[in-house]
């Protein structure tokens, strides 16, 4: 997409959502405890909005740094990773220590450790450039493999009840989102959102791979470790918020490769971000108002995301 109609197409992504969002927060809303509910959907529409913009974005820069466009944070082990975590804090704690958890204290530490294990995690599979795509899937998957073993094994040391408060956090949940973490989090993702824009022509040499980024004078190492904490930062503050999203981000993705049709990451990430929050608004107004909650959000677009991840693969969508 040329420079000249990029902003155009991004005022339009912004018209849409904007669009939704009002009709989404304003349709139906009853005259009796009108401000209590107007407060429910504003903070629910601003948890939509971070999310989707946190995984979009944390999507498209991992998949810069690996050069495939078949790989998500979360396919490396990430949701495998906050489910131990939970569950080893579940068994530790029991469930009234759980429950008793300052919330943003948890939000703030799980954060910290996500990102801190999440950074030595990816900065070691992708050591040498991604070169060796095949072996970085395979690592990434025996390591989710191994955290979902861990977990498995913790879920059966505990009681009945401990566990059903675990499994309840095995999935992402849109519907439950903490007004007091929105704050702490819509801040973390517009601050590394901005600054990945900020960075933008770097990744975009970045893209071309180790080779040409090195031959045209970037310091690729360091733009990679970079990247990979703006991912880390990014899944961990979307995760911890709402729980594990594993394929939206792909989904959102190859929309931001099809509708854009360009390399400039300054385009791709700012439309990366609202085409997820168009989605996730828009979805959840269908399924809240329409279908009248016949269906979980999260559930269907899991499940449309994991299609799509295999009709990548059969395609050989790779790059």
């Amino acid at each position: 997409m040329p420079e000249t109609r990029s902003l155009p197409f991004l005022l339009a992504l912004a018209a849409l959502l904007a669009v939704l969002s009002a009709v989404w927060v304003f349709q139906g809303l009853p005259e009796a405890g009108r401000p209590f509910i107007l407060k429910l959907r504003l903070v629910k529409l601003g948890g939509l909005i971070t999310i989707g913009a946190a995984v979009a974005v944390a999507t498209m820069l991992f998949q810069t740094v690996a050069a495939n466009r078949v790989l998500t944070p979360s396919i490396m082990g990430f949701d495998a990773l906050y489910v131990l975590l939970q569950t080893a804090l579940v068994a530790s704690l029991g469930i009234t220590g759980f429950v008793t958890l300052p919330a943003t204290g948890k939000f703030l530490a799980e954060i910290a450790i996500l990102c801190l294990l999440a950074t030595t995690l990816f900065s070691t599979l992708l050591a040498n450039g991604a070169r060796d795509i095949a072996r970085m899937i395979l690592t990434g998957v025996i390591l989710g493999v191994l955290f979902r073993s861990l977990s498995g094994f913790l879920s059966r040391i505990i009681d009945p009840n401990t566990y059903a408060v675990v499994q309840s956090m095995q999935f992402a949940s849109f519907n439950t989102i903490n007004a007091e973490l929105l704050p702490w989090a819509a801040a973390l993702s517009a601050l590394a959102i901005a600054f990945a824009w900020l960075i933008g022509p770097r990744l975009d040499v970045l893209a071309l791979g180790r080779a040409s980024a090195i031959a045209l004078g970037l310091r690729y190492e360091r733009n990679v470790v970079l990247s990979l904490a703006l991912v880390s930062l990014l899944v961990a503050v979307s995760t911890a918020l709402v729980g594990p999203v594993a394929f939206f981000g792909l989904i959102v993705a190859g929309l931001t490769h099809g509708l854009t049709k360009t390399a400039r990451h300054r385009t791709m990430l700012p439309a990366a971000a609202l085409i997820a929050a168009i989605i996730l608004v828009g979805g959840q107004f269908l399924f809240e108002r329409v279908l009248g909650q016949q269906a979980t959000l999260s559930v269907v677009v899991e499940f449309a995301g994991g299609l799509f991840f295999l009709y990548l693969l059969i395609r050989g969508k790779m790059r």
